[in-house]
């Protein structure tokens, strides 16, 4: 059990990694038969290491939003620690959407277990803090109304059609702002949080904060309020003008313009979500992996990639594309992306080999390969058609990629209940077991396709 501390009086016990190179992992249906260049990576690699950088992702940081202050401050650091470990390192700037953002604190404290960033609309008050009691007025009928909500902060169940009629009687009625509570998903999946829009408001934006809370902190929101009076500060930001960035590190191989292996993840996040597994965790696996491979020799060019603002639409990775011209492009052997490597979800006992294309290609045969000589073999899927991450823009041009994840048994998009929620933490959302396994699948798969054949 590794003990690991959040800061404060927090920490989290988590299972740690405790079988030698040459032991049957969990979940393997039988020992590995390691080649040397396995046993290499897999005597290296550590999620322990792996996870003192994902603590200052999900904690430190928390949500890293695309191109804002929180996503900025992720990019140095992960900029530092591959120009430690010796990789000539860029950060590769691109324009994104303007961001609103909203955060919850109250008087007597709200639980740490949860983050309490949230949503806020373009179309109410922003760079505002108000502050209130709290008021469920459920569906926002007027037979749901106290006689006064004068200055109070209103919980209003989320219905699309009715909102802007939903605000304008909160408005009318004196509140101070409005929280709307999202409908229930169907359980595994969570409602995340959400800027909501007022389109009628754009040009006359309504006068006061309106925000998106997600799922998990709607139902806490009102297990407090049940519990006696719940007074809350909410406190609304625009950012506007915005840069994202990718961070590129890179080691030559032997060959001067010979290929290319890529190992990649995105290391921003949704609102609201500390993005412990997505994708904290397959940026620390990038980073371990950077560590361990550093010095290895390779024939082929290693490089790292972590790309910004995945989470608005695979920004950072098309963005990279485009700006390679054909003869990069050609060079690239395999991307090896990892999107959610990490989760502690009992049923996510699938090791996902996800293409865009549906094919295979040199990066899903290398995992493959390196999952049968792990023992995996059992464990891991088919090829399987899924975009909708950044192996995507790589496979839209042609260059062999694949995701690699940790999902449910029966489909891809069996995802766990803390994805994109403020529950993706550490204590909630993290296996170091499964972290381990996916470094060595990533690693030995990589180092594979890079060495002299």
């Amino acid at each position: 059990m590794l003990t690991f501390a959040l800061g404060g009086a927090a920490t989290v016990a988590l299972p740690a990694p405790a079988w030698a190179v040459g032991d049957q992992r969990p979940g393997a249906a039988r020992p590995p038969a390691l080649t040397k260049g396995d046993d290499r990576i897999a005597r290296r690699v550590s999620a322990e290491r792996a996870l003192v950088h994902l603590g200052v992702l999900s904690h430190g940081i928390g949500p890293r939003i695309g191109g804002t202050r929180s996503e900025h401050k992720a990019a140095h650091y992960l900029s530092g620690v591959l120009d430690r470990l010796g990789y000539n390192v860029d950060l590769q700037p691109f324009p994104v959407a303007d961001k609103f953002l909203a955060q919850l604190e109250s008087t007597r404290g709200l639980p740490r277990d949860l983050c309490w960033q949230a949503g806020a609309s373009a179309h109410g008050a922003l760079d505002v803090k108000v502050r209130g009691d709290v008021v469920d007025v459920h569906a926002g009928a007027d037979t749901d109304y106290p006689e006064d909500v004068t200055g109070k902060i209103l919980l209003i169940d989320y219905v699309a059609t009715q909102r802007e009629a939903l605000v304008a009687t909160a408005v009318a009625r004196g509140a101070a702002a409005v929280i709307f509570l999202p409908v229930d998903l169907v359980e595994p999946r969570r409602a995340s949080a959400f800027s909501p829009t007022l389109p009628g408001s754009a040009t006359t934006p309504v006068p006061i904060p309106v925000v998106g809370v997600a799922q998990a902190q709607k139902h806490r929101l009102r297990a407090l309020l049940a519990a006696g009076r719940l007074r809350l500060t909410v406190t609304t930001a625009a950012h506007r003008g915005l840069t994202s960035n990718n961070v590129l590190a890179e080691r030559p191989g032997r060959t001067a313009g010979g290929p290319v292996v890529m190992v990649s993840a995105h290391y921003d996040t949704v609102i609201g979500a500390p993005g412990a597994n997505d994708d904290g965790s397959g940026t620390v696996l990038c980073l371990e992996l950077a560590r361990v491979l550093r010095r290895l020799p390779t024939e082929a060019t290693l490089r790292f990639a972590l790309w910004g603002s995945e989470e608005g639409g695979l920004i950072g990775s098309r963005y990279y594309v485009a700006q390679l011209p054909q003869p990069e492009r050609d060079r690239i052997t395999a991307v090896f992306q990892n999107d959610m490597v990490a989760t502690s979800w009992d049923p996510a006992t699938r090791y996902w080999l996800l293409s865009f294309t549906g094919l295979a290609n040199r990066a899903t045969d290398e995992v493959t390969a390196a999952a049968t000589r792990l023992g995996y073999a059992p464990r891991i899927s088919p090829v399987t058609l899924r975009g909708s991450s950044d192996h995507q823009s790589f496979q839209e041009v042609g260059i062999a990629s694949a995701n690699f994840s940790w999902r449910g048994e029966e489909s891809p998009a069996l995802l766990e209940p803390p994805y994109h929620s403020p529950e993706d933490t550490i204590a909630k959302n993290i296996s170091l077991e499964r972290l381990q396994v996916s470094m060595e699948l990533i690693g030995s798969a990589a180092y594979a396709t890079a060495v002299p054949a």
